[in-house]
């Protein structure tokens, strides 16, 4: 039996705090492992990824031919895809485009009263590794969330690394891959990936900013290497929080909780309710939809260890408070009006509202990108845009007229903080 935390249990705010602070993330292992595969593909460059390569996934690079999936087999691969699902992600795809386009910036340019000219000018990073994962998760969708916020924000060389375990390419992968209009794929999987895209091998250049989910290895690779490269995030295992009244159909949130699952053993799903009974309900439903599951071993495991089910009294009152200090990757709203919920609610990853927006859709079609903060991290940080594929560069202009208007506060301060220098390259033209 998976944990109920009632609110108005004298042992709830412990019983919170405990839930709240667990971490489900790397370990001092991981942490170890990562920085020795880094050193090594650093070093010894594509000798490294040759060793790692053969050892990870089975698979040997032993010509040049080896190394790169041809981008004429992504066109083949898009081309023989069943028509409706050609037709899914396409449509995936031009949705995704179509809401981070309205995310692009606006340089600034303008003269302010002291007559000091003044802006900013937006330009996007030269090259940029998108990461996309094999084995248990290889998702199109991550793919098509990566490479078109990149390429919308005018990124000019797209670069996939993806695991390819005894060779084996998924095809909506690489369908996925011709869609996006992506330049490079390397068969390179694993912390040794990020780190080929960091520092560049013998075959492989390097990038400027990596993106995209992966295991703990990988999610540990690109925070060591953070600062070599800009990187997304850290992302930490999956969680989906779902805030739903007795109204819903008990069956339908199981399927919401059970959907983030199913992603992995480490993946975290809390439903918060203001009905007892309807919460029996919902775990009744998530026993009968797991026996029923293809992925039922994963959500199950996960479920066990992690799934959580929190009963307070009034949803509006209690539930915005308990969200936040969760701050949780996933947020349903399963109520009637979810507006208010929906404001006052500060840190979340995406929200999902009312009852007909499972967040399964996000995760596909509707367009906000499905890349998210975990681990409490949407207290501080966003989801993916294509403003984490650009760099601001800002400027200033003055004449002679605004430097005498400005110049002699900044010589005081220069004075004031012991930097002789500062204030004469000032003062020199102030005479």
């Amino acid at each position: 039996m998976i944990p109920i935390l009632y609110a108005n249990q004298p042992d709830f705010e412990a019983k919170f705090a405990r839930l709240v602070e667990a971490r489900r993330e790397t370990d001092s292992n991981v942490t170890g492992q990562v920085t020795s595969i880094l050193h090594s593909v650093k070093t010894r460059g594509d000798a490294a990824l040759v060793e790692f390569t053969q050892r990870f996934d089975g698979y040997g690079l032993a010509s040049d031919a080896d190394w790169q999936i041809p981008l004429d087999d992504c066109a083949r691969a898009y081309a023989e895809l069943p028509e409706d699902l050609r037709e899914a992600l396409d449509l995936a795809a031009a949705r995704i485009r179509a809401y981070h386009e309205a995310q692009l910036p606006e340089n600034r340019d303008y003269v302010d009263a002291s007559g000091v000219r003044l802006g900013a000018i937006w330009r996007a990073v030269d090259a940029a590794g998108l990461y996309v994962p094999g084995g248990r998760a290889a998702y199109p969708s991550s793919l098509l969330m990566n490479a078109i916020p990149a390429r919308v924000a005018g990124v000019k060389r797209l670069v996939v690394t993806t695991p390819t375990p005894k060779g084996a390419a998924n095809p909506l992968v690489l369908a996925a891959a011709h869609i996006a209009g992506v330049d490079e794929i390397w068969r390179i999987g694993g912390a040794q990936a990020v780190a080929a895209l960091a520092y560049g091998t013998e075959r492989i250049r390097p990038v400027d900013v990596i993106t995209g989910p992966g295991n703990a290895w990988v999610a540990e690779a690109k925070r060591q290497l953070f600062g070599v490269v800009g990187i997304d995030m850290v992302a930490g295992p999956s969680e989906i929080l779902v805030i739903a009244d007795s109204k819903n159909d008990p069956d339908w949130i199981a399927a919401d909780l059970l959907s983030q699952a199913e992603h992995d053993p480490t993946s975290q799903s809390i439903l918060i309710t203001d009905d007892a009974g309807f919460a029996a309900q919902v775990e009744d439903r998530v026993d009968v939809q797991i026996a029923q599951l293809a992925t039922g071993k994963t959500a199950r495991a996960s479920w066990d260890a992690h799934g959580v089910v929190i009963v307070v009294e009034d949803l509006a009152a209690q539930a915005p408070a308990l969200a936040d200090r969760l701050a949780a990757e996933h947020v349903e709203l399963a109520v009637d009006d979810p507006e208010p919920l929906l404001h006052a609610i500060r840190h979340a990853g995406s929200v999902f509202l009312g009852r007909m927006t499972p967040e399964a859709v996000g995760d596909y079609v509707a367009g906000p990108n499905h890349v998210l903060p975990t681990g409490r991290r949407a207290r501080f940080s966003s989801g993916l845009s294509v403003l984490d594929f650009m760099k601001r560069t800002s400027f200033l202009g003055l004449d002679e007229a605004s430097f005498g208007a400005i110049g002699p506060a900044a010589a005081r301060l220069a004075h004031a903080e012991g930097l002789p220098a500062h204030a004469k390259s000032v003062e020199l033209r102030l005479k």
